[in-house]
């Protein structure tokens, strides 16, 4: 008997993925949760859309990333608008679990420096830390600030690409009627620690309003549980400073202005959030 000639129905087996296939499917499954959590609720289309890739890719590491528990669907039930023949696109936001993986700061070691101060200074101790540390956000961005006018809507899109810049995955949304803009914050280095000492939302919320010269809302937060910090913005003239203001980075709102009312707990997410990009 002759050799045996192989069939043409037989499949050669697969070559195991090269290491620089894993980093790279790493690297753009790492891009998708970037993206989910700084324009999330999104859709797989828009995904695809905005890293130019096929829907088919996308769902692939879409399937993976929600396999790893690291995103979620959003229920958008109770969302305003024309209802839509056939079955909806999903929208997906990111869990708890993926807002730690997108963490690399090292929370346990912060939580415990933090608990070391209140033990010896007590919460004023914390608040004037929490200051101090939004005292420097304030003074690093004060610049491209100064750049962008008197316009509350233009400062407000200004600070959400520096905060983007610092990590936060922010965005500033128009909410619908044209009244406000909700300040968007996927991501937050300290939500963990923030989530035990809440000093550090207050101590923002309060930076937000100097930085923007009018009295902000903080909707929800991801230390309170919620997907998203959203911070509401009222499009109001701009308030100059005087000579008699505070310097910035010290505690409080602008002079003039309430103190910050603090986090509906209850709160649910905002038209302009719900509603996705």
């Amino acid at each position: 008997m002759g050799p045996t000639t192989p069939s043409p129905l037989a499949v050669a087996p697969t070559a195991a993925p090269a290491a620089g296939d894993h980093d790279l499917e790493a690297g753009t499954r790492r891009r998708v949760l970037d993206l989910i959590a700084a324009d999330g609720p999104v859709t797989a289309a828009e995904l695809a859309a905005e890293l130019s890739l096929t829907a088919a890719a996308v769902r692939r590491h879409l399937a993976t990333l929600e396999s790893e528990g690291q995103i979620g669907v959003h229920d958008g039930r109770g969302q305003a608008g024309p209802a839509r023949r056939g079955r909806p696109a999903k929208h997906y936001v990111v869990t708890a679990e993926g807002q730690a993986a997108l963490s690399q700061q090292y929370s346990e070691l912060a939580a415990q420096a933090l608990r070391f101060v209140a033990e010896i200074g007590g919460a004023d101790a914390v608040r004037s830390f929490a200051e101090r540390r939004v005292h420097e956000l304030e003074q690093r961005h004060a610049e491209a600030l100064a750049e962008a006018g008197a316009d509350p809507a233009r400062r407000a899109r200004v600070l959400a690409e520096a905060l983007a810049d610092d990590g936060f995955a922010a965005t500033a949304r128009p909410v619908p009627g044209g009244h406000a803009i909700q300040l968007c914050q996927g991501h937050c280095p300290v939500q963990d620690v923030a989530s035990e000492f809440p000093e550090l939302c207050e101590a923002e919320a309060h930076a937000f309003s100097r930085m923007l010269g009018v009295h902000v809302q903080r909707l929800a937060t991801l230390a309170r549980g919620g997907h998203v910090c959203t911070t509401n913005i009222p499009i109001t003239p701009v308030r100059r400073p005087t000579a008699t203001d505070p310097p910035a980075g010290t505690s409080g709102p602008p002079p003039g202005l309430p103190a910050a009312p603090p986090e509906r707990p209850d709160a649910t997410a905002p038209a302009a959030y719900t509603e996705g990009r």
